[in-house]
């Protein structure tokens, strides 16, 4: 599929495409929207973003793909997909790498996360801003998973990521990559016997109606990206370049807003369709990824210095 990234409309307006594979009542695809509006605003007219959700333009990853060669402008992408593209930023696909919210919030909005933004530019690929994802548990069809010996044996769906891969694995699970937007199918189809994922996603995607068990066990906090192709970067004027990255700023602020909001209402549909939510014991599962951890230290040392740089950040 051949889309055009960037373009001069009529009047002399710059057109940038921004495709994702998300929903429209979901709070990243709001949070665009608004960051949108502000763009508008700020350059009176003179930049226009035109958003293309529900993998209208393709999955995640061949959207990446696009930004790559220019053909498209910008995308929602999970850090754990962008960690194929550039590897620096799969620290952030760790399980339990952050003690709480706030350690989190430290970590993204510091010198850590700011240099993780830009890791991605040599592959073509610049990050604006982070989008809360919230944090990840495990939904499945047939029973509630409340120790990871209850995963053992399921196909589970999971990100394309080798350090998700490898948590999953872990878990005694097999891990099985499928796309966003084929989930729902695949969980009907048995394809897979759960995935996992944050609330506000396991609700706007209706993959509660398959899966009645939700297990929150919060093994990871993986961030959403938003991301700008620097082949289209690189032909803005510095005016430009500061409306974009002011307007993301400002529409990341409003889509934690979003998100706590979102998490809340999603927990209450949940329990009206009759989802049953259990809150595991995380001991066992921390102490079940901890192999991953030494395997890191062992064969990826330039990233284990980089968890021990997070874990001291007080």
């Amino acid at each position: 599929m051949l889309v055009f990234s960037t373009c001069k409309g009529p009047g002399g307006v710059r057109v940038i495409k921004l495709g994702h594979g998300l929903g429209v009542t979901h709070p990243v695809h709001e949070a665009m929207e608004f960051m949108a509006k502000l763009v508008e605003e700020k350059s009176e007219g003179n930049v226009e973003i035109r958003i293309y959700p529900n993998q209208q333009l393709g999955t995640e990853r061949e959207l990446v793909e696009l930004l790559q060669i220019g053909s498209l402008g910008m995308t929602k992408v999970s850090s754990a997909t962008l960690e194929s593209f550039a590897p620096k930023i799969q620290v952030l696909s760790m399980p339990y790498l952050f003690r709480d919210d706030a350690h989190r919030d430290k970590v993204l909005k510091g010198d850590i996360g700011k240099q993780l933004l830009l890791e991605g530019e040599k592959y073509w690929l610049r990050g604006l801003c982070y989008y809360d994802a919230g944090k990840r548990s495990f939904y499945s069809k047939t029973k509630p998973v409340d120790t990871p010996e209850d995963l053992k044996g399921l196909k589970i769906r999971t990100l394309e990521s080798n350090m998700a891969i490898n948590m999953i694995k872990s878990f005694g699970s097999s891990p099985t990559p499928v796309s966003y937007g084929e989930l729902y199918t695949a969980l009907q189809q048995g394809i897979v016997d759960g995935a996992e994922n944050n609330p506000p996603s396991l609700y706007t995607s209706r993959h509660y109606e398959v899966c009645k068990f939700y297990s929150v066990n919060e093994h990871t906090a993986v961030p959403d990206v938003l991301i700008i192709s620097t082949k289209v970067w690189n032909t803005l004027d510095e005016e430009e370049k500061r409306w974009i990255q002011e307007a993301a700023d400002e529409s990341a602020v409003f889509q934690y807003q979003l998100w706590a909001e979102s998490v809340e209402e999603s927990y209450r549909e949940l329990k009206k369709a009759g989802v049953t939510i259990t809150f595991p014991d995380q001991k066992p599962f921390r102490e079940a990824v901890e192999s991953l951890y030494e395997n890191v230290k062992v064969v990826q040392p330039e990233m284990y210095k980089m968890v021990e740089k997070i874990r001291e950040l007080e």
